[in-house]
């Protein structure tokens, strides 16, 4: 079969035929359906194909221990929210399991261990928040042990990562395991609305298309356990700017929770902190087997 521009996905998809994981064979020719239904629909010039190679080029480059462009490429583009849906998050919303959102491209592996009511920054004992919860499953009964990684940006828009010489390692970040009861509380600082990194390729994309880069103030949370599907998810803060513009697509308003300043010294004195402070509760509900 002659390779022409009606013929080409057939001719290309054909060369697949011979892999043997069906599933990637699936996935590969699918790919090249589409693609080359896209690229003879929108019919770029050399120029135009050399421009999107370098722009995949350099997220490549910009790629690396502390940052991942493609995650954020694909956030973006809401395919990260896209992907998370299909793969069950109206399914686990719909039986009473707190709803998924995206990774983000700010996760790290090496979070520190920290114990129930640990801070996430270390020195900061002014402004404190303070975030408490309870994990438990559909049917309400507490999910003890239950593994949270927890990491942030903080009150000035920033992951440590991205302020190496003004935060130590390790800073907004945190794993704790739920106590028997299911609960969980730490401290920390009240996060701020910020802006994904704009000094790469994903950032040149929106400026050139008018998108703003801000995501609304959050607290990201992975939460494991035996027996339940792993839960990806983050809370907002109520009252965030963006959040009815996220830049990724990743807001869900059962996700919101207030962040409430709480002034009285006994209260505060219940979480070992200094009043004000301010407190916000998020409970999680852990879905079934995965």
């Amino acid at each position: 079969m002659d390779f022409t521009e009606n013929e080409s996905a057939l001719v290309v998809a054909k060369s697949f035929e011979t892999t043997s994981d069906l599933r990637l064979r699936e996935l590969l020719q699918g790919l090249v359906h589409h693609l080359h239904a896209y690229v003879r629909e929108a019919r770029p010039t050399m120029a135009e194909w050399e421009a999107a190679i370098a722009f995949l080029t350099e997220t490549g480059q910009t790629c690396s221990d502390a940052r991942q462009e493609f995650i954020l490429l694909s956030d973006v583009l809401g395919v990260s929210m896209l992907i998370e849906t299909i793969n069950g998050a109206d399914a686990r919303a719909a039986e009473g399991a707190t709803a998924s959102t995206v990774l983000g491209p700010f996760h790290m592996t090496g979070s520190p261990r920290r114990n129930l009511g640990d801070t996430l920054y270390p020195g900061r004992d002014s402004d404190v928040c303070v975030i408490e919860g309870r994990v438990v499953d559909t049917a309400g009964r507490p999910v003890a042990g239950a593994v949270l990684d927890v990491w942030q940006a903080d009150d000035k828009g920033f992951y440590d990562v991205q302020q190496p010489d003004v935060q130590p390692p390790g800073a907004g970040r945190g794993i704790f395991a739920a106590d028997p009861g299911g609960c969980f509380w730490f401290r920390t600082v009240t996060p701020c609305h910020y802006p994904i990194p704009t000094d790469g390729p994903v950032g040149k994309l929106l400026g050139v298309t008018g998108r703003h880069p801000y995501r609304p103030a959050h607290v990201h949370f992975i939460v494991d356990a035996p027996g339940h599907e792993r839960l990806t998810t983050h809370v907002f803060v109520a009252g965030s700017e963006y959040l009815d513009s996220d830049a990724v697509f990743a807001v869900k308003h059962g996700l919101v929770r207030g962040f409430q300043r709480i002034e009285d010294p006994a209260e505060a004195a219940r979480y070992d902190v200094v009043a004000p402070f301010t407190l916000a509760r998020f409970d999680i509900v852990l879905g079934g087997q995965p």
